[in-house]
């Protein structure tokens, strides 16, 4: 999924952005509320992962803003703030989870994962269609039982038609989950992984809507 993490700390943001990156996902990096707001309005996030005191002013407002917005994008707090008050003020906001720093990278990746189920249309890490299984958490693939090895974004492309199977997915969405901000985008982008992933788990299981999308289906 496309993450947006909000951090001032340079150590913590490097750590969080790359330890992230290497779990599959597309992740953008800002470290105010300025540049998080603007992220916002024109990017849908599968999650935020947000620090609470930042340079121009707390995450909770921020929080409490979104929501107020109606966005509904699942929010992980990640402070330094241990109290009680602090949890229940962040949940209260509309915070999903909340992780006290310091904090171990794999129970943070842990965290989204299950935080990402309860959202999802298809909350369960082990998919099956057909004769494909998919395990989401620990990205692992097999066609008729045989392992299957995916990139990064061939794993980014197959996670969201596995999220509503049968429904179409837009190129847009794929576009918006395969890239950070910054990165080089070619127009044949979302075509070329759709086509890398047919001729791994076979050409007929991912059908194209013309002009709309594409959707993942058993043969």
């Amino acid at each position: 999924m496309r993450i947006l993490l909000v951090e001032d700390d340079k150590m913590i943001g490097e750590a969080v952005r790359d330890h992230v990156a290497a779990s599959f996902h597309a992740v953008d990096w800002v470290k105010n509320l300025a540049d998080a707001e603007a992220a916002t309005g024109p990017v849908e996030y599968g999650l935020v992962l947000l620090d609470l005191n930042l340079p121009d002013g707390s995450g909770v407002d921020f929080l409490r803003k979104l929501r107020s917005r109606d966005i509904r994008t699942p929010v992980i707090i990640l402070t330094a703030r241990d109290q009680i008050s602090d949890r229940i003020e962040g949940l209260n906001a509309g915070a999903d989870d909340y992780l006290v720093k310091p904090f171990n990278l794999g129970e943070l990746e842990a965290r989204i994962m299950a935080v990402a189920r309860r959202y999802d249309a298809n909350p369960h890490p082990v998919v099956q269609i057909g004769d494909i299984e998919i395990n989401r958490p620990q990205h692992k693939l097999s066609v008729d039982g045989a392992a299957v090895i995916l990139t990064s974004r061939e794993w980014a492309v197959l996670d969201l038609l596995t999220a509503r199977p049968g429904a179409i997915v837009s190129k847009d969405r794929i576009e918006e989950a395969l890239y950070a901000f910054g990165s080089e985008i070619e127009s044949n982008t979302v075509e070329v992984y759709v086509s890398r992933l047919r001729k791994k788990i076979g050409k007929d299981r991912i059908r194209t809507a013309r002009g709309i999308g594409y959707t993942l289906g058993s043969k």
